[in-house]
């Protein structure tokens, strides 16, 4: 994940239940992508350090467990700018050029300078991410099933090229509903419309009680339907059969107003983020037990990716002069 500062519901809803999830049943290695957040804002770099020790904070408090998990900075691992450069030497420009996501974020963000090797091959450094720890599976999103591919085409050629040593890894699509934030579109800081999982019960109340609906509802008087309101994509996540037959049947018939029917999803969406939201107050107080949470992952992951860098180097042809 790159390091944005603070998270909110919808990276909570979209990927951190899923991280949480998989650790229990898997060995995972989730790690703050600081080198990829370059590709696009190589020249914003300001607050890159403290929104670091920001993200893996929330991470804790939404139950990442360093203790099941290894938790660690991209940056800090240099074995992967090693592999990146040696897979960047057998990896056609012609696969970069059709990765999906390379014209539309062009596109996208038009005030970015993205005409840059970096932007161009960071799905090179993505695949050595990968490829470092000899992963089976990687949770992604359907939009992000390209690069998995990519990654598998990588790992095929070099194993062809040098040597079997890299298993080709398969997407594990997660469920990451699209969550809407307060104005309707998706969630997200840039937009100003999100729910920050360190904002206090009253924000959340507040937040979600403004809460964009169905626009058909602009009288208490007025029928709506819920498949044509935002703020319902929060109550099929959080709310019971029984609260969603109520919740739908009133605001069809209008026997409900929306501030109403929001209230019984918020109070279920606080019974998550009120925990959540302790357990990060005790880590935002301490924030040097969070460095040393990062520190030894850290120290974990350039263990296990110098094993494999050594595998690597000697199929390659290259080392053993020191």
């Amino acid at each position: 994940m790159r390091p944005t500062g603070r998270l909110h519901l919808g990276h909570l809803l979209g990927t951190l239940r899923t991280w949480r999830d998989l650790q229990a049943t898997h060995e995972c290695f989730f790690f703050v992508a600081d080198w990829h957040a370059l590709t696009t804002d190589y020249d914003r770099t300001e607050g890159l350090a403290a929104n670091v020790v920001e993200m893996v904070t929330d991470w804790l408090a939404s139950g990442i467990d360093p203790a099941r998990a290894t938790i660690f900075v991209q940056s800090s691992v240099p074995q992967h700018a090693e592999l990146h450069l040696l897979l960047s030497m057998i990896t056609p420009l012609g696969w970069l050029e059709r990765v999906p996501t390379y014209k539309e974020t062009q596109q996208q963000l038009v005030d970015r300078d993205l005409s840059t090797y970096g932007f161009l091959g960071y799905p090179v450094l993505q695949a050595a991410d990968i490829l470092m720890y000899r992963a089976a599976k990687v949770p992604v999103g359907a939009d992000q099933v390209p690069h998995v591919e990519l990654t598998r085409e990588i790992a095929r050629r070099f194993n062809h090229v040098f040597g079997a040593v890299f298993p080709e890894p398969q997407a594990l699509l997660a469920p990451s509903p699209r969550i809407p934030g307060l104005d309707g579109r998706k969630m997200s800081k840039s937009y100003n419309n999100a729910v920050f999982l360190s904002d206090s019960a009253a924000d959340v109340k507040a937040k979600l009680s403004r809460m964009m609906t169905d626009p058909r509802r602009a009288r208490r008087r007025d029928p709506g339907d819920p498949d044509d309101c935002p703020a319902y994509t929060l109550h099929r996540i959080y709310c019971t059969p029984e609260e969603l037959d109520y919740t739908a049947r009133g605001c069809r018939t209008a026997e409900i107003g929306c501030l109403e029917c929001k209230l019984i999803m918020i109070a279920r969406a606080e019974a998550e983020l009120g925990p959540i939201r302790e357990r990060r107050a005790v880590f935002a107080a301490r924030p040097d037990d969070v460095r040393d949470v990062i520190a030894q992952g850290t120290r974990r992951a350039q263990t296990i990716a110098e094993e494999t860098m050594a595998t690597v180097r000697t199929l390659v042809g290259l080392g053993g002069w020191s």
